[in-house]
C-alpha cells in the first residue's frame, strides 16, 4: 500500500459533539503529505532551499465515518496526477481500530519559484520531478 501516516486525535481537535471537527482533516492531510515527502528524501525544507514551493490550489474531501478523541487514523497519501506543472495527491484515511474509511479526498497543487511564479519542475529541477514521477507508479 505504500507510505502510511498514523495520527492520534487530540481532545482540542474535537467539536461539541465529541467528534473531530471537519476542518482538522485538511491539517492531517498536510501532515501526512509532509511526512511522505520526507520519507522519499524530498522534505519541504529541501524543496524551498532549491527555490521551489508547492501551493495548494484546492481540497476535496468526502467524510465517511467520524473519529473521536484518542482514536488513531492511518492516512495513505498517493500520487494521482503529475505533469511537472501541477499534481494531485489522493488520500484515504482509516480508523486504525475499526478499519472504517474515515475520509477520502485529494489536494491539488502547482509548483512555483520563490516569487510564486509557476514553474515546470521537469525543466526547473529534474531530480525532484523524477521522484514525483516515481510516486505515480506506487499507489
Amino acid at each position: 500500500m505504500g507510505f502510511t501516516f498514523e495520527r492520534t486525535i487530540n481532545y482540542y481537535e474535537t467539536d461539541r459533539m465529541g467528534v473531530v471537527h471537519h476542518s482538522n482533516y485538511v491539517r492531517y492531510l498536510e501532515e501526512a503529505r509532509c511526512k511522505w515527502l520526507e520519507k522519499i528524501d524530498m522534505p519541504f525544507s529541501l524543496l524551498e532551499e532549491n527555490g521551489i514551493t508547492i501551493p495548494v490550489l484546492g481540497v476535496n474531501l468526502t467524510y465517511k465515518h467520524h473519529v473521536t478523541f484518542d482514536d488513531t487514523i492511518i492516512i495513505h497519501p498517493f500520487m494521482k496526477e503529475y505533469n511537472g506543472v501541477r499534481m494531485t495527491v489522493g488520500y484515504e484515511a482509516k480508523d486504525k481500530k475499526t478499519g472504517n474509511i474515515v475520509i477520502i479526498g485529494e489536494t491539488k497543487h502547482c509548483f512555483t519559484n520563490k516569487e510564486l511564479r509557476p514553474i515546470n519542475l521537469k525543466k526547473y529541477a529534474p531530480q525532484f520531478s523524477k521522484k514525483f514521477e516515481d510516486l505515480l507508479l506506487e499507489k
